[in-house]
């Protein structure tokens, strides 16, 4: 998103932190660490229940929940449930290795790993119930060890904040590129104090900064100017989302930029990009996700568009933003210069959203709001079960559409003309979804799991966060993994995106506390003793 003050905390994408609680000790189910839950946002007591693993081994999952669980709402308008950003307590920093790039923090652990390829360890065994035991994975090869990933030696400076920019960044660190996170000396990445907290320390920012050193720098100065430019002059890589024109102001711009480096790949990541007559507006990605047409389609037929209850355009354009800056690099590798990445937070959103001005542009067809449904097949819906289970289905293939209606007692629907085509049956969906859902409303979620399963047709649990930290097939993948933190200890968040073979990535630290890391970085440009006392007193850093 793009800050409206380059020097101020920004407004998020989503959720806002006036509606997130303030601390994960709310009344509620108990973690596997001890610690209570944060109240969750959506759904009651009855809607969602962890995954039991089946004991009998034979694919099945079970809806039971631990004895006595229970959900407690969050109270978004409750001032007490609102969290302000705070700046965490700064830490010594740590010493640095030869290799800035496999600097862990502190040394790694088995609790802490990069993502094991398949074959090169076993997998994580699933657990029984949520609270109980935490996930433990197989430790890495040597040859794996975080730090070692492929895009080892690759130098990216990280200006930007919530939330497209920073998470480019860390996609990139979580394979082994040396990212330095530079923030303002008195105003924090505003991700710092965003959402829950934990003992004063913001848990986003763990997930965000992980994998970064952090460093402070004010741009707007002309010690921190010159301190940029001889950053810029070591690095692969800088990353900025502020509004077109702020690093011109401050004479930071592509011209200053890659005369100091001119093999620079400068990613510039905005709301609107850099020409145009909204490319000095403010934006967010909440602005991305109606102009690009998401909430428009999303929703039921009769109610309003309908916006996501976080990040989604700022996510998509990170991923995006990451894959545009590798493509930059394979450039430069061939021409032996670096070029700008303009990156328009609405683009990618409006391009995941499939053919839709395609169809515009040749039939006048307009998506209309179907809230579950779909138009191109049926059935494809949520449809409760006897214990209060919600379950997703899909049908998109017609041998899958068979198949359902084949197990829910309904083959005569199969002879239907109209259900020969996804097109066909979703006109049609009323009669699907009664037939579907009539079915599954008669039995308990694991006998309907189940059934699905022999049958070779599609279906899911409806999870909350706590299904996903049960669930027995992300334990084997390691989706959501340990990293053992100074601050805070052990926790855990979502692993690195995919699995390489040969040159996997990792995790090497969870976000460090503000500024941790700017005497090393300085040091590592050659500035001496005096010269980094200088820029502190001048208020550069």
């Amino acid at each position: 998103m793009t800050p409206t003050d380059p020097t101020a905390p920004t407004e998020p994408t989503a959720p806002d932190p006036a509606e997130a609680p303030t601390a994960p000790h709310a009344p509620g189910r108990r973690s596997p660490t001890g610690t209570s839950r944060p109240p969750t946002e959506h759904g009651t007591p009855s809607d969602t229940h962890p995954v039991q693993a089946d004991p009998a081994g034979d694919g099945c999952v079970s809806g039971r929940s631990p004895q006595g669980a229970e959900r407690t709402p969050a109270h978004p308008s409750d001032p007490e449930h609102r969290s302000a950003p705070q700046e965490t307590p700064r830490r010594t920093p740590v010493p640095t290795e030869a290799d800035p790039t496999e600097t862990p923090t502190p040394p790694p652990d088995p609790g802490r790993h990069p993502r094991t390829p398949p074959g090169t360890g076993s997998p994580t065994p699933p657990r029984a119930e949520a609270p109980g035991p935490r996930p433990t994975a197989a430790a890495a090869p040597a040859h794996a060890r975080p730090g070692k990933g492929p895009l080892r030696g690759l130098r990216v400076l990280d200006l930007a904040t919530l939330f497209a920019g920073p998470l480019a960044a860390t996609l990139l660190g979580d394979f082994g590129a040396d990212v330095v996170k530079v923030e303002h000396p008195t105003v924090p990445d505003p991700s710092r104090g965003h959402g829950p907290a934990k003992d004063g320390i913001g848990l986003w920012w763990k997930l965000l900064g992980r994998n970064k050193r952090t460093m402070t720098l004010d741009l707007s100065t002309p010690g921190g100017r010159d301190t940029l430019l001889r950053l810029a002059a070591t690095a692969d890589v800088v990353i900025e989302n502020f509004r077109p024109g702020t690093l011109e102001r401050w004479g930071l711009g592509w011209p200053e930029l890659s005369a100091a480096n001119p093999r620079l790949v400068l990613a510039r990541v905005t709301a609107f990009g850099q020409q145009g007559p909204y490319a000095h507006r403010p934006g967010f990605g909440t602005l991305a996700e109606a102009m690009s047409g998401f909430a428009a389609a999303t929703g039921e037929p009769d109610g309003p568009p309908t916006l996501p209850p976080f990040g989604l355009a700022d996510s998509i354009a990170a991923l995006t933003c990451a894959y545009a800056v590798m493509t930059a690099l394979a450039g430069r590798d061939r021409t032996g210069h670096g070029q700008v990445v303009d990156l328009a937070i609405v683009e990618p959103i409006l391009t995941v959203l499939g053919p839709q001005p395609l169809w515009y542009d040749q039939l006048g067809y307009v998506q209309p709001r179907t809230g579950n449904r779909s138009a191109n097949n049926a059935p494809r819906n949520t449809y409760r079960s006897a214990d209060g289970r919600w379950l997703a289905v899909s049908a998109s293939a017609q041998s899958v559409a068979e198949r359902v209606m084949r197990l829910v007692g309904r083959p005569d629907l199969i002879a239907e003309p109209w259900f020969a085509t996804g097109a066909g049956r979703a006109r049609h969906s009323g009669v699907l979804d009664d037939a579907v859902g009539g079915w599954i409303a008669r039995r308990k979620a694991e006998e309907v799991v189940c059934a699905f399963e022999d049958a070779e047709a599609a279906v899911a649990l409806v999870y909350d966060v706590r299904d996903v930290m049960a669930d027995p097939q992300f334990a084997a993948l390691d989706t959501v993994t340990e990293v053992e933190d100074p601050e805070l200890g052990p926790l855990r968040m979502q692993n690195i995106l995919f699995r390489l073979s040969q040159t996997p990535g990792g995790i090497r630290w969870a976000g460090r506390p503000h500024g941790a890391d700017t005497t090393e970085v300085l040091a590592e440009l050659g500035l001496s003793g005096a010269e980094i006392a200088a820029l502190r007193t001048e208020g550069a850093l």
